[in-house]
């Protein structure tokens, strides 16, 4: 679905529209989002690729071996505001998340979000007609 990017009348794409808000939930929960995202529309997957937006603690945690810790930290963090972030993507995409799976990569700087969308969604359905 890449190849073919759906346009809003804001100017972006939906994939556009997901990064951007997936990388400012994340500085407005965080204090500090990602530097650079991207989005992949897949079916009823949703994958968000994302660099950068460690906080000057994690950074730190990092360069001192500390990276279970910082993982650790970062998935608890986001399965609390996992909420918060579902509904976000959900009002962009006007489509029901049933899914959400987060992870956090050190080497390269990575971090995933995978949301799942509901299949039987009828607005997903018209679409694939």
């Amino acid at each position: 679905m890449t190849d073919e990017p759906s346009e809003r009348p804001e100017g972006l794409t939906l994939q556009a529209r997901v990064s951007h808000t997936v990388v400012r939930t994340m500085k407005d929960l965080y204090g500090r989002g990602p530097t650079h995202a991207k989005t992949y529309l897949c079916d009823e997957y949703v994958f968000c690729a994302m660099s950068g937006g460690m906080t000057r603690d994690e950074e730190t945690m990092i360069r001192g071996g500390e990276h279970d810790a910082v993982r650790e930290y970062r998935l608890r963090f986001q399965a609390v505001i996992a909420p918060e972030l579902i509904r976000r993507v959900e009002d962009v995409l006007e489509r029901k998340v049933v899914g959400y799976h987060s992870q956090v990569m050190f080497d390269p700087d990575r971090l995933i979000e995978i949301f799942v969308l509901d299949p039987n969604d009828e607005k997903a359905a018209d679409t694939q007609r």
